[in-house]
Parts: C-alpha cells; sequence; structure tokens
C-alpha cells in the first residue's frame, strides 16, 4: 500500500491511479498544487513524470520524495524522464531535484527534441558536494577546443595539410579530448594524424570561432611550433582517413587555398602585435 510522502509543509498524497502508474498528488502548505507519477518500465527502470506550475525548486522536493520512494518501494535501480528541450523550468525542477542530464533524444518531425535525464540509486545524493558537482558537469553547456600548430619552414613558409572532409587547407591540429590539455592534445593529434613528435614552443593566442556550415562555435588554442627544415614532410606518416596531403603554403597560396578561419588567423599573425585573445569575424557560407 502507497503511503503519504512527506518533507515539511509539502507532502505527496496517493491517489487512485492505475495498475501502470504510481500517482500522487503534490500538497503544500494543505492545497493541491499538481501531481507526480511513476511507472516501472522493467524490473531495473522507473520514469517520472509530473504536472505543476510551482516554482522549480518546489517542484524539486515533490521529485525528490517520488524518486525515492521508486527506489525504496518499487525497487527499481534507475528512475529517468524524457523532457522537451524548450522545458527550461522543467528542466531546471529535473536537476535540482537530483536528475542527471544524459543526452538528447532527436526526435522527427516538428515537436523538439527531448532531453535523457536520470538518477541511479547509488548516484551520491544531490545536496552532497559530490552529487552537486556531478549534476553541475552533466548540464553545463561545454565549448569545444581545437588546438592548431603554426609550423614554418627555413623559408618562412607555413605547413598546411589537405584534408579528407573539406575543400579547404587548414593548419595541423585537432579536437582536444575531455580532459586533455590544449598542448597535449596538439602533440598527441599531430603523432596521429602527421607521424612526428612535436615540441609545443608556447601559445600564440586563442581564437573564437562563430558557428559556420553546421560546425558549432569553437575555440582554436594557436600554439608557436618553430621552424622546421622543409624535408620533415618526406618522413611523415599521414594519416589516411583525414589527411590527403601536407603543403608547404607562402601567402598566396595560403589566400587561395586555406580555410577561411585559417587565412584570417594567420594574416593576423603576420601584422605583429597579436593578442592573447581574439574572436574571428564570422565566415561567409
Amino acid at each position: 500500500m502507497t503511503v503519504t510522502l512527506r518533507d515539511d509543509d509539502l507532502s505527496l498524497e496517493p491517489t487512485s491511479g492505475s495498475d501502470e502508474f504510481t500517482g500522487f498528488a503534490i500538497v503544500l502548505a494543505d492545497e493541491r498544487v499538481g501531481t507526480v507519477a511513476l511507472r516501472r518500465e522493467d524490473t531495473q527502470a522507473a520514469s517520472i513524470r509530473w504536472n505543476s506550475r510551482l516554482q522549480p525548486f518546489v517542484v524539486a522536493r515533490a521529485l525528490r520524495l517520488a524518486i525515492d520512494h521508486a527506489f525504496t518501494a518499487l525497487e527499481v535501480g534507475r528512475v529517468e524522464v524524457r523532457l522537451p528541450v524548450d522545458d527550461t523550468g522543467d528542466i531546471r525542477a529535473a536537476s535540482i531535484g537530483g536528475l542527471r542530464r544524459e543526452g538528447i533524444i532527436r526526435i522527427a518531425g516538428e515537436s523538439p527534441d527531448q532531453v535523457l535525464m536520470a538518477r541511479l540509486v547509488d548516484d551520491p545524493p544531490a545536496h552532497s558536494r559530490d552529487g552537486f558537482i556531478a549534476i553541475l558537469n552533466a548540464g553545463l553547456p561545454t565549448k569545444r577546443v581545437i588546438s592548431q600548430g603554426l609550423v614554418r619552414d627555413e623559408q618562412g613558409r607555413v605547413l598546411l595539410c589537405e584534408l579528407t572532409y573539406k575543400n579547404e587547407w587548414d593548419l595541423p591540429g585537432g579536437v582536444v579530448e575531455v580532459g586533455e590539455a590544449p598542448a597535449l592534445g596538439l602533440v598527441r593529434e599531430l603523432e596521429e594524424e602527421l607521424g612526428i613528435t612535436v615540441e609545443v614552443r608556447g601559445l600564440l593566442t586563442v581564437n573564437w570561432l562563430p558557428a559556420w556550415r553546421g560546425w558549432d562555435d569553437a575555440c582554436i588554442f594557436l600554439f608557436d611550433l618553430g621552424v622546421v627544415d622543409s624535408s620533415i614532410t618526406e618522413g611523415m606518416t599521414l594519416q589516411p582517413t583525414e589527411i590527403k596531403s601536407v603543403r608547404w603554403c607562402d601567402p598566396d597560396t595560403i589566400r587561395e587555398r586555406g580555410a577561411a578561419a585559417a587565412i584570417e588567423l594567420l594574416e593576423a599573425v603576420e601584422t605583429g602585435g597579436l593578442p592573447s585573445y581574439r574572436e574571428a569575424p564570422k565566415a561567409a557560407e
């Protein structure tokens, strides 16, 4: 038998419900202000849904009571919910209530995509330091970071890579992995894609790129890799899935074949006085 669940002046009072759902009325200071229901999906998981226009912090209290009930009474190890990406109020309430953002479920047609959020029975308590950090890490926005290297030969030419996935040539480098330092990411990328080991001499600038041609915005860390003998390219082992060839390029070739962001960035380098942080203009589509 389902019992009333309480948190100070807020309670969840059982409703008649159905065989499919375990339902509660949300009661605040003796006034019914919404509903919340649990549905067993399988032996290990239950879903949760609710309907209330209260402030997210108040709804979160009701969600915590219901989630704890799912773990103890329904004996499941996971409680989850799927919410429209534009339903910011319920997403915030779910987060405060201890549900951790896990990803986006794409929906065909005009309906909004859904945010998948869940809590496991052995997750740290939401109000604890570890639980709070885990929920923030799962829900806070992330920024793509790219590390690129500026390599010159004895003639002052710049090394560019001809790529398999776009027509324009670009500076050597790539996307930094989660938890990886940008400088170490550049060393790894050049070992993987060009088969060389480089020495990072210093940071030239951080260049913010606006969204372009379907790519999300990103921050480029441009590192100085010094001057090398042009013959270094003869010993490179190129990763064929990403690199077609490497080229030593003079300014005219850069302007003719380079990616818009690389052209703009290298021209800024040539003018001197490069700031430690800059924002690239939006390139033409």
